[in-house]
């Protein structure tokens, strides 16, 4: 009798291997923003792609407001080719930053997707910037 987690066997060694090494390209997490943050360690852009109401309720410090709908060429031509962009949304429950990735990518930058956004970075207990601070900081109108 085998358990439900073996019902599928794991994938052979290499392939896992390959897999998660793969999905480091894509992804960073909210630890690894805030320790470069702190380290004064920042080559990268982060950006809240939430709406302007729900930025102003609550962001990563460092963070500037580009809500998905506004990623366009015409919108990012002041940045390089080459910046890497970090994308963060509401949480686990919104998309948002993975549209925001999709389009970055099909313009041509470099862009990771921030795991966890607003809520993950709550839990680890990093502090938002709250400039306004008014309502819940978790609202997205990506």
């Amino acid at each position: 009798m085998t358990s439900l987690v073996r019902d599928i066997p794991a994938a052979p060694s290499a392939i896992a291997l390959m897999h998660f090494s793969n999905r480091l390209t894509f992804e960073t997490d909210c630890s690894d923003v805030y320790s470069s943050q702190e380290a004064g360690e920042i080559d990268f852009v982060l950006v809240d792609v939430r709406g302007p109401l729900a930025f102003e309720r609550g962001h990563m410090p460092g963070a500037i407001n580009i809500p998905t709908r506004l990623l366009t060429e015409q919108g990012l031509q002041g940045y390089a080719k080459t910046t890497l962009f970090v994308v963060y949304c509401a949480g686990p429950h919104c998309n948002g930053a993975n549209k925001a990735a999709v389009k970055l990518a099909a313009l041509g930058y470099p862009v990771k997707e921030m795991l966890g956004g607003v809520t993950g970075w709550l839990d680890e207990g990093f502090e938002l910037s709250l400039p306004h601070a008014a309502g819940s900081p978790v609202n997205c109108a990506c």
